[in-house]
């Protein structure tokens, strides 16, 4: 299947389902290569800036938000063809929205704080000598600001 019609598909599905698609498609894009603790990484970013409403109301506008995470930054037309690791993908984003839904003190958090990550292969940001969270895998984790939570 193909980013754009993923992307189609979200804008036509109930919210919930929607963002789990959407955070899916990211964490397949982002982290495949990943351990799953990278993924689950990924996915605590992105639903934390869902949580500050800094980059968008829902996740899908989070991870669609212009130059923020790779729905944005490859084609449209990039297959994802993998299945197992789209499996995967979705069952981390699955998890990782059910302990986000928990109550801040009861949640796990991998990347505490966590604004930002960065590809070591890709992005040369003028933010990447923020304050260094966590480095799992090839992805080094970042909090470049304090995000507090939209009521």
């Amino acid at each position: 299947m193909k980013l754009d019609w993923i992307l189609w598909f979200a804008s036509i599905l109930p919210p919930q389902a929607s963002d789990s698609l959407c955070l899916s498609a990211t964490l397949y894009l982002e982290a495949r290569n990943q351990p799953v603790i990278g993924q689950q990484a990924v996915a605590e970013v992105a639903l934390r800036r869902e949580d500050s409403g800094l980059w968008g109301n829902t996740l899908c506008e989070v991870v669609t938000a212009r130059k923020q995470f790779a729905p944005t930054l490859v084609s449209p037309q990039t297959r994802l063809s993998n299945i197992q690791a789209w499996s995967q993908a979705v069952n981390v984003a699955l998890d990782a929205e059910a302990n986000w839904a928990l109550p801040q003190g009861k949640r796990q958090e991998i990347v505490p704080g966590a604004s930002h990550f960065l590809a070591h292969n890709i992005a040369r940001p003028s933010w990447r000598n923020a304050y260094q969270v966590a480095t799992i895998g090839d992805h080094t984790f970042l909090k470049v600001q304090s995000l507090t939570r939209r009521d």
